[in-house]
Parts: structure tokens; sequence; C-alpha cells
């Protein structure tokens, strides 16, 4: 059974508004390094900008950082907004300006976007749990049965890479039929990790893949939001709620059930074992084998 967690109502909503930063920071990062092909025409805009919506991004966590109380909450949501609102403008306007990414940088804008993600929710989660004094080790259980808890994990993902792998091969057949309105599509993530054809970019694409996504998705979806939402007494809406936005996140239709039905299995192994570390080796042995077949896939395409 899942342990009880200390976790604050408001410092859960000032990690998740934080992570939404990190992710617009990152996208304005990757369209910085990577720009697309309207680049040359506007790049001394472009120059202004990006540095300029930077520093109000920063800003604007830092200002979220700080303690928020019932005597200074007008002020501080004042200054967030300030800064917040303008750094949007100025992300929208630099990547309308810089136009269509070019092909051989969606890799590049892609591990960078994955990396202010999941680099987000893991620096802003050890944040919280500083200033509520606790240690990673005790608040997510991870010396719980710890080898119980990596076997656990890769059953789990053992057992789901057989029934995800029936899930989807239906959830293809019914959006392939003559009736459906939606047609299967590749994940953008996948379409994107083919493109990565230097040993550098496999590696770096690897890591994150398998090493740096399960840590942040899981402490996010199991190990942060369900038991947030659980103890307000809505162990239900836990459950389904963190399962369909993890699913929903990976934005693809076809994967739709086949993650929704992975997610549930990452929260019953939490709850099973009360270590976030099961549903993490769960969802790393499920990366890494999806992640291996993949690249296997496009070597044998080259030496054909």
């Amino acid at each position: 059974m899942l342990s009880e967690k200390p976790w604050k109502l408001e410092a859960i909503a000032r990690l998740l508004i934080g992570v939404f930063i990190c992710m617009c920071a990152g996208s304005l990062l990757a369209t910085a390094l990577y720009p697309g092909t309207g680049f040359q025409k506007h790049k001394t805009i472009l120059f202004i900008l990006a540095p300029a919506a930077f520093l109000l991004f920063a800003a604007a966590l830092f200002e979220l950082g700080k303690a928020w109380t019932v005597e200074n909450f007008r002020r501080r949501v004042g200054i967030f907004f300030l800064c917040f609102y303008p750094a949007l403008i100025l992300l929208v306007t630099g990547q309308q300006l810089s136009g269509p990414p070019i092909a051989e940088h969606k890799i590049g804008q892609m591990l960078i976007s994955l990396a202010t993600m999941q680099g987000g929710v893991l620096l802003l989660t050890a944040r919280m749990l500083r200033q509520q004094r606790l240690g990673v080790i005790e608040a997510f259980g991870i010396s719980n049965r710890l080898l119980t808890a990596i076997a656990f994990g890769v059953l789990v993902a053992a057992v789901f890479l057989y029934l995800g792998d029936k899930i989807q091969a239906f959830c293809h057949n019914l959006l392939s039929s003559p009736g459906s309105p939606v047609r299967p599509v590749e994940q953008q993530a996948v379409e994107t990790l083919r493109t990565a054809t230097s040993w550098t970019q496999r590696i770096v694409a690897g890591i994150f893949t398998i090493g740096l996504a399960p840590v942040g998705e899981e402490m996010l979806f199991r190990g942060l939001l369900y038991p947030t939402i659980k103890q307000a007494g809505f162990p239900k809406l836990a459950l389904w709620a963190t399962s369909i936005a993890f699913a929903v996140i990976h934005l693809n239709v076809e994967t739709f059930l086949p993650l929704l039905v992975l997610a549930l299995l990452l929260v019953l192994l939490y709850e099973k074992t009360n270590n976030l570390l099961a549903p993490i080796t769960a969802h790393a042995t499920f990366n890494a084998v999806q992640f291996i077949n993949l690249m296997i896939q496009e070597n044998q395409k080259h030496i054909q």
C-alpha cells in the first residue's frame, strides 16, 4: 500500500507551473540553437528576442520559487505574470519569425525539449523537497524492498511488451479500417529519432529516452500527481486522470490506449511496492527495448 505523502497542494501547483515554464524555455532554446528556415531573414530581431525572453522566463521561475503566503500572494502573482506573459509573447513571436524547423534540426530540438522538460521536473522536485526538508529516498520510498521493486518493475515491463504490442496492433488495424476518421501515424518522437544518424546523436538520445524520461515522467505522474489527488479524497480520479494525462502527452492516437494501459499498470505497481523505483524500472526497461528495436530497424535499412 502506498504510504501517505506530505505534499502541499500549493507546492505541487507551483511545481507544475514551473515545469511549464521550463518547457517554454526549452522550446525557446531549441529554436535559438536549431533555427528554422526564416532565421537568416530575421536573425537580428531574433538575437534580441531570445535573450529577453530567457531573462523573463528565469525571473518568473525565480519568483515562483519564493515562499507564497496569504499576505504576499497578490504581489507575487502580479510580478510573476508581469514576467511570464511578455516572455510567452516573445517566445511565440520568435518561433513564428524563425519559421518551420529544418529536417536535420528536429533531433536536436527534440533532445533539448526533452532535457528541459524532464530536467525541470527533477530540479523543481528537488527544490520542493528541500523546502519541505525531505530527501528523495524518503519521499519516494526508494529504499523500500529495493531488489523486489526492481524485479517487479522488470516483470511488469516484460508482460507489457507483449500486451502493449497486441493492443497497439489492434489500434493500428482499427484506425486503418475504411470507416475510420483518423489514420494511424507514427509518434512524432519516434519519427524524429529515426533521423538520428550519428553515434553521438544515438547515444544522447538513448540516455534521454532510457534514463532521463522515465525518471522525470514517473516522478511527475506517479510520484507527485497521483498521491496528491488520491490524498485529496479522489483515489479513482487520481488513477484515471494521471493515467489519461500520461497517455495524452505523447500526442498519438494509435498509442493512446496501450500507453493508458501502461500508465494504469505503473500506478498499481507503485501502490504494490510503495517504491517509485519500481515504475521507473518498468518504464526504463520498456523504453530501452523499444529504443534498441528502433535502432536495429534503422541499421537494417541502411545495410539494405
